[in-house]
């Protein structure tokens, strides 16, 4: 009981209390795990410092977003033009897909981010077509994979005709269990919206 009373005595006065002897692999186990603890807790702070808010579309609408989301900028939907999805972060990657002869090249942001900005919540995407083609598509494949909404095929722009101007896309090359017929489906051309459910 002495040895604590002297020692908040000699915190209260200001001097530095003694600190006791740790072997320097237990101190560094120690450390490991609060450093663990901090990465494990800073995602979420990051993802939520990321959101910014939604501006008002100065061009023409090219993704228009509904559903369960905490973010609108027009008619209680999140709507975006082409400028707005330019300025999230770009992300490229080049693979494989059934509907061109060699490899295509594909950039945009990621469908996560572009949910991020909206405050998506929810389970699935019903994402729509302007051929008014609809899949479900898990929000748990934008949370896995690095699907793209992708703008830009091989650096330019996407024609209608070119299943633009708006592609969601999977890295399919990246990772094997996505070649086959279940995410093929689900990576729809020709994108005009997404339903939150």
């Amino acid at each position: 009981m002495r040895a604590f009373t002297d020692s908040r005595a000699a915190h209260e006065a200001g001097a530095a209390l003694p600190v006791p002897s740790m072997p320097t692999a237990r101190r560094s186990a120690l450390l490991l795990g609060l450093l663990t603890c901090v990465l494990t807790i800073a995602p979420p702070a990051l993802a939520r410092q990321a959101e910014q808010p939604l501006t008002e579309p100065a061009g023409p609408v090219v993704l228009s977003i509904g559903g369960a989301l905490r973010h609108a900028n027009r008619d209680g939907r999140a709507v975006f033009d082409m400028a707005m999805l330019e300025k999230l972060p770009q992300v490229s990657f080049s693979t494989q897909t059934p509907w061109y002869p060699g490899a295509r090249k594909f950039t945009g942001p990621l469908l996560r981010d572009v949910l991020a900005q909206a405050g998506a919540q929810g389970r699935l995407i019903e994402a729509r077509a302007l051929n008014d083609y609809r899949v479900m598509v898990p929000v748990e494949d934008a949370r896995r994979y690095d699907v793209i909404v992708a703008r830009l095929l091989d650096d330019k722009p996407m024609a209608v005709r070119d299943k633009g101007p708006l592609f969601l896309i999977y890295p399919f090359d990246n990772h094997a269990e996505l070649r086959n017929s279940v995410y093929y489906g689900r990576s729809a051309w020709q994108l005009t919206s997404l339903e939150l459910r």
